[in-house]
């Protein structure tokens, strides 16, 4: 995401030369990443799905509620837990 924001405002800055409108646009960019985007919220905040949990309770934590998911999802479709069994074992 830094990466992201840090070129999008070095394009907008090049682009300025020529308007200054861009470097308004650029400027706003900065702004508004230093203002809501590196807030401490987003650090401490839920994982997003497949991201790396920024704890280790807070991953057992997942795990543990993945695992009673899938349980519950074999217990109340078996045929079809059984069948994608049977595909993953490659039969």
């Amino acid at each position: 995401m830094n990466a992201v924001v840090l070129s999008g405002a070095a394009v907008l800055g090049v682009l300025g030369i020529g308007n200054h409108m861009y470097w308004l646009g650029a400027a706003a960019l900065l702004y508004v990443y230093v203002k809501y985007g590196r807030s401490e919220d987003a650090k401490t905040g839920p994982p997003s799905a497949g991201g790396m949990p920024g704890t280790y309770q807070a991953y057992r934590k997942r795990r543990d509620q993945q695992a009673r998911w899938e349980r519950r999802y074999r217990r109340e479709r078996p045929f079809e837990a059984r069948r994608q069994q049977r595909e993953r074992s490659g039969r």
